[in-house]
């Protein structure tokens, strides 16, 4: 079983960068896939970027060439971080782990880009 927690949202200036942290608790170390996805109201989750064990990232089409995913294996966290921000990247951000065919999500993390 894998819990995460996200934290590092808030109220962001457009121009501005954030850098959101995922906190697993329990062993993501055999991961298939880790990543990020963004929601809005209405809206299904959508990809920001997700990074399969083999090296191989994804990435959503709103942030490309914005965005970066890292982690720390040993403390089990995963960072994203998304410069210049535009209004339109507002939303929940919720982070997300692939691991023995079984998909695990935090409880998301509310991020504003003011214009």
């Amino acid at each position: 079983q894998v819990q995460l927690v996200e934290s590092g949202g808030g109220l962001v200036q457009a121009g501005g960068s954030l850098r959101l942290t995922c906190d697993a608790k329990g062993s993501i170390s055999l991961a298939n896939a880790m990543g990020w996805y963004r929601q809005t109201p209405g809206k299904p989750p959508e990809l920001v970027i997700v990074m399969t064990k083999d090296g191989r990232t994804t990435y959503g089409d709103a942030v490309k060439g914005r965005v970066a995913i890292s982690e720390d294996p040993a403390k089990g966290v995963q960072y994203l971080q998304i410069t210049d921000l535009k209004p339109e990247n507002t939303g929940v951000y919720y982070c997300y782990v692939e691991k023995d065919g079984n998909e695990f999500w935090g409880q998301g993390a509310q991020v504003t880009v003011s214009s």
